[in-house]
């Protein structure tokens, strides 16, 4: 029988505890295992923090892409991880992400597709679900906001002209951009996504709110209306 304690945290070296090496390296420095042990602050009688944290990470094949879409549900059912642990990850990645987004949207002015999968490619690419979104622009062409309209696969009752546009024109938007996923990953377009498309350019004209392009987020890739003259 083994006489070897069980590594903790508290038996590495100072330098190199993960909220130590933070304060002396900064945050850049540690792995994402390290990262998401300062969240957890404690392990199992079975695995110390950081263990756990590596666990975590790379019981799904994805590894620490899996985090993007995980609930809190799933999360509280790994051993170790009540709900207030599983609530607090959560809230941070989720505010990584509103972090990141909100530099990438100071004062961003749309350009082209590629622009606005920049911003939105990390958000869109790993969901479960269908979203679909309008992004509300400004005169110079500025992202004032985006709004999800609807969860689930997209239909034409779901997608109705009256919630998209209510939206734009409570916030004065003379022109939007619709966006939305595909969870296989493939951005081709449907035979509902074109309809839905070119309904709600025609509602647009009536009220003078310009649909300026549709694009549909894949697996790392986009497929974009106004790219392919489909509007």
């Amino acid at each position: 029988m083994s006489n070897i304690p069980k590594m903790t945290i508290k038996n590495l070296v100072k330098e190199e505890r993960p909220r130590e090496k933070m304060v002396l390296k900064g945050a850049k420095y540690l792995s994402n295992a390290e990262l998401l042990a300062i969240l957890l602050r404690t392990g199992t009688k079975d695995m110390s923090a950081l263990e756990l944290a590596n666990y975590i990470i790379n019981k799904e094949k994805e590894g620490i892409k899996s985090l993007a879409s995980i609930t809190v549900e799933e999360m509280s059912q790994i051993k170790g991880i009540g709900t207030a642990k599983a609530c607090q990850i959560i809230a941070a990645l989720e505010l990584g992400r509103r972090v990141a987004k909100s530099c990438k949207m100071d004062k961003f002015k749309i350009t082209s597709p590629e622009g606005i999968a920049n911003i939105y490619m990390e958000d869109f690419r790993y969901l479960k679900k269908e979203i679909f979104k309008i992004l509300l622009l400004n005169t110079k062409n500025e992202i004032i906001n985006d709004v999800e309209i609807s969860v689930g696969s997209l239909n034409s009752s779901i997608v109705h002209p009256r919630e998209v546009f209510i939206e734009a024109i409570k916030r004065s938007s003379n022109k939007i951009i619709l966006v939305h996923n595909h969870p296989s990953g493939n951005p081709e377009p449907s035979k509902e996504d074109i309809l839905i498309t070119n309904r709600l350019v025609e509602g647009g004209k009536i009220l003078g709110i310009e649909v300026i392009d549709h694009i549909i987020f894949g697996d790392g890739i986009y497929f974009s209306f106004k790219e392919k003259t489909l509007m």
